[in-house]
Parts: C-alpha cells; structure tokens; sequence
C-alpha cells in the first residue's frame, strides 16, 4: 500500500468549534441554502451573501487545528508514497496544522476571487465594503468557496489521485454531498481499499470496506499510528 487519497469533510473541524452546515444547530438553521449559498442568491442580495461569509472569514481565524489535524500532517511528512488531502472543508486548518498536499475543492475562506478578471487573492478582511481587486481594481470580489449549482475545484487532478490510490479514506463526511460522495465507488472500483472513519456511520458507509465510528480527534491519530506502525 502506496499511494493514499483522505477526503476529509465538516467533521474533522467541528472538533475545532466550527460550524457544520448538516448538524443540529448548524449554519443551514439560521440561514437557508438558497439565500447564502447560491449564485443566484448572490445576484439577488449580495449584502447578505458577503456579510454571512465576512462572519464565516473572521470567526474561522480565531479557530485552531486539532488532535486530526495535526495526525494528518505528520502522516503527510512521514509517509513514504503519495499522499493528498482532498477537503470539502473552506478552512485552512489543515495547512496551518502543517499540512501542504491539500485540494479544497469546495474553495476556501481565506481567498477572493475577483469576478472581473479572475484573479484570486489571500484574504483576511471583509468584502462587504466591495474592495476593489488588486489585480485590476474592479469592485467585483466575492468569496472563493463553491456555491449550490457550481463546479468543484480541481476534479480532474481529484480523479487522477483516485486512479493511483491503493487506499482511500473519508473522515467527517456526511456521505450527501456529491461529487465528493462519490469518490469511494470510484476509488473501490478502480480496485482501492476504502476507509470511514466517521463520529456515526455516514449516508455511504455501505459502500466502505470499513467504517469505524468516533471522533476525529481519536480515530484519526489511532489510524496514523496503524498506518506509520505498519
């Protein structure tokens, strides 16, 4: 066993106190689907969409790593083969556990990206206030996450990943959301062992050659323990 690929969803950072959009209490509660998370909600009420994601932006910067976070970044400075991290999630508590191989496929907060001329941009402040674009100084930022309705960053480079894994693993995923749901079909019929490790058994969990049920901040340092033991 080689190449690995962990996808990696809300609830490897719920651990950290952020949000999951799915859960009791979550941001899908306060706030419909359909007026902060959509283009077409964008267009219609672009002050609420910023101001919900300027909220997301700062309360994610007060957040930390934890106990998974930082097992996947020594797994990814240990392992002797391929290994890359796909995330659904738009924090960057992976990277600032270490982490360097990750693909946010579902964007990030802490970029722009200018509808203008394309460019994206690290950003920490607001965009209420409509800043204009470093690059061409347009008034047209919005956040680099992924809406309903829009296409997920990076598929191909996802899709190539699979085809080499030897091991395929979900932590904190729902199993509801796709393409990402889908990825372990793919990853078992192209001949890779599949791995959940999930606090309950996800909507998928059928589809895995295993499925183990805790937090992340324990099943996911065991699990790296196994893998580096090994």
């Amino acid at each position: 066993m080689r190449n690995i690929v962990v996808l990696t969803g809300a609830g490897i950072s719920a651990e950290s106190g952020i949000d999951t959009f799915r859960d009791g209490g979550g941001l899908w509660e306060r706030h419909r689907v359909e007026d902060v998370a959509t283009p077409e909600a964008f267009a219609r009420d672009p002050e609420l969409v910023q101001r919900f994601y300027d909220m997301r932006r700062a309360a994610v910067q007060t957040k930390q790593p934890n106990a998974a976070h930082h097992a996947l970044a020594r797994l990814e400075a240990e392992w002797r083969g391929e290994l890359l991290i796909v995330t659904q999630n738009v924090d960057d508590l992976h990277e600032r556990a270490g982490a360097s191989r990750v693909l946010h496929m579902h964007g990030t907060h802490l970029n722009a990206w200018c509808t203008a001329c394309d460019a994206r941009h690290r950003w920490t402040g607001t965009l209420i206030d409509k800043p204009p674009c470093p690059d061409c100084g347009e008034a047209s930022l919005r956040p680099d996450v992924v809406w309903f309705g829009e296409m997920p960053y990076e598929m191909e480079r996802i899709y190539a990943a699979l085809r080499g894994a030897d091991l395929f693993v979900a932590i904190g995923t729902s199993g509801a959301v796709y393409p990402a749901a889908g990825f372990v079909q793919d990853a078992s019929q192209l001949g890779a062992r599949t791995l959940e490790l999930n606090l309950a058994r996800s909507q998928g969990s059928h589809w895995f050659d295993e499925s183990r049920q805790g937090p992340a901040t324990q099943l996911v340092p065991q699990w790296v323990e196994e893998m580096l033991a090994g």
